[in-house]
C-alpha cells in the first residue's frame, strides 16, 4: 500500500515557507550585505533540510505528517534567524526621501 499523496494546500504552505525564508529585503550597503549574506545562508541551510525531508532522494513519497512538521520546523528556525540587523534598501530609500522632503521646507 502506498502513502497518500500530500494535500495541495500542504505543498503550497511548504512553498510559502520557502519563499518566506529566502525572500528577505535587499541590503542598502556593502556592510549591510555581509549581514544579509550571513542571514540568508543560515536560512537557506534550513530550507535544504526541510526539502530533504519532503522530497527524499529515493523518490518515495514522504509520510503524511512530514510536510506540516517540516514547515513548522522551518518557520521555527526562521524565527531564530530573523532578517534583522542590517539596513535594507527600502529603508535607505525612505531615509533619502525624508531628507529631501525635510530639506525642501
Amino acid at each position: 500500500m502506498s502513502a497518500p499523496e500530500p494535500a495541495r494546500e500542504e505543498l503550497l504552505e511548504a512553498l510559502r515557507a520557502v519563499r518566506e525564508a529566502i525572500d528577505i529585503p535587499h541590503p542598502a550597503t556593502v556592510g549591510d550585505g555581509e549581514t544579509y549574506d550571513r542571514i540568508l545562508k543560515e536560512r537557506v541551510l534550513h530550507v535544504v533540510v526541510m526539502l530533504q525531508n519532503i522530497v527524499p532522494d529515493d523518490g518515495r513519497p514522504c509520510a503524511a505528517d512530514v510536510i506540516p512538521w517540516s514547515v513548522e520546523y522551518l518557520r521555527a528556525r526562521l524565527a531564530e534567524h530573523p532578517a534583522e540587523g542590517y539596513k535594507t534598501w527600502a529603508e535607505y530609500v525612505a531615509e533619502l526621501k525624508r531628507d529631501r522632503e525635510g530639506g525642501a521646507q
